[in-house]
């Protein structure tokens, strides 16, 4: 049960106005303060009480595209052995709250209500839980009862389908060979004199007999593509809003397609990295993106990649329109040397542009339909 501030005001003014009349002997004080007090009673006679429902909670789909219509269903049986009398029940949706309806119902009898959400922004919207309430046409007091537990609702960003303008930059470099030497892989580098401890597997007998010393083979490491993608986060990059988004939906365009071609990836977005096990995953994670004062800002997109991804072979570091081409050369500045780097600029209605200086690719984008031709140039 909770009493509500104007239930509150109303027992101090009781309270009040009965000390104070029969202090001063004003009768007409003292009636005023019983009738408050009456209103009171009367009102938390009215949460007295419960009714026994099953309440369920269901939504057709909890995940959606910016757009696309979510819609639910609330049903509410009753399960006592009499009539139960007409009822509300309230449905958080986000910060706000519907009420519903629920008209008096036989033993057994059920209601069901559909509801529509809009689905405009992307974003993580909390359905429920529902509860029903009961209280006084004036609101003094009112008691609620908790009956589902509360659902998320996953409005996904737009993405554009990458298949086959990505294979270029997105490739598997499996097999072909790195500047580190090693002494058991795959793809055959050179010969040396043997040296105690070597694994004698790797002997080379044909030259070790034409020259008479014991010769080994050393190989160059290789490995497969680890593709890192580096969002800021710093609301300072980003001049409007719709460049923030922008940039999500490049995030999880370029993600969703790596996931499906089964390579190695990390996102690191916020305060630590999303999900990357299925497309569905990752955007789940995107829907709830956000910029933050102690966000990642351009300029040390870098740095992060290298951090928490030294393995990286291929750098995606996407952000706003503030960044300068200088701050943008010195965040890749930081990314380990050798990787194949791409930045993404998005510019609220900005023209596609790209160019590139040896690893390095700096790209402006200005709507997400032309993701795939800016990934195109980048390779060309």
């Amino acid at each position: 049960m909770r009493v509500s501030p104007l239930g509150w005001g109303v027992a101090l003014v009781a309270a009040a106005a009965l000390v104070v009349g029969r202090w001063l002997g004003w009768l007409e004080l003292a009636a005023l303060g019983a009738g408050l007090v009456a209103v009171l009673v009367v009102a938390l006679l009215m949460t007295i009480g419960r009714a026994r429902y099953d309440v369920e909670l269901d939504m057709a789909d909890r995940r959606v595209r910016i757009g696309e219509r979510a819609v639910g269903r609330v049903e509410v049986t009753n399960r006592a052995r009499r009539r139960s009398l007409p009822s509300r029940i309230e449905l958080p949706v986000g910060t706000n709250v519907a009420e519903l309806g629920v008209p008096g119902l036989a033993p057994g009898g059920t209601h069901d209500e559909l509801f529509a959400i809009p689905t405009e922004k992307r974003a993580v919207v909390v359905v429920g839980p529902v509860r029903s309430v009961r209280g006084d046409p004036l609101g003094l007091v009112r008691r609620s009862v908790l009956w589902t537990r509360p659902v998320d609702l996953y409005v996904h960003p737009r993405v554009v389908p990458l298949a086959g303008a990505s294979a270029g930059l997105l490739r598997d470099l499996e097999g072909q060979s790195t500047r580190e030497i090693t002494d058991a892989d795959l793809s055959f580098h050179a010969l040396r004199d043997y040296v105690a401890g070597d694994d004698r597997r790797y002997i080379h007998w044909r030259t070790t007999a034409r020259r008479g010393v014991l010769m080994v083979k050393q190989f160059e490491d290789t490995r497969r593509t680890q593709t890192v993608i580096a969002l800021a986060t710093d609301p300072a990059d980003y001049a409007h809003e719709d460049e923030l988004e922008l940039a999500v939906s490049t995030v999880a365009s370029i993600g969703a397609q790596v996931i499906r071609e089964e390579r190695g990836l990390a996102v690191l977005a916020g305060p630590g990295s999303l999900r990357v096990d299925t497309p569905p995953r990752l955007l789940d994670d995107c829907s709830a993106i956000s910029t933050s004062s102690t966000g990642a800002g351009a300029t040390i997109l870098g740095r992060r990649v290298t951090r928490e991804t030294p393995d990286v072979t291929v750098a995606i570091l996407v952000t706003g329109s503030v960044p300068t081409e200088a701050d943008l050369r010195v965040a890749a500045r930081y990314v380990p040397f050798g990787t194949r780097t791409l930045v993404v600029r998005c510019v609220r209605d900005g023209e596609l542009a790209v160019r590139s200086q040896g690893a390095l690719t700096l790209s402006t984008l200005g709507d997400l339909d032309e993701l795939p031709r800016l990934l195109r140039r980048a390779l060309a």
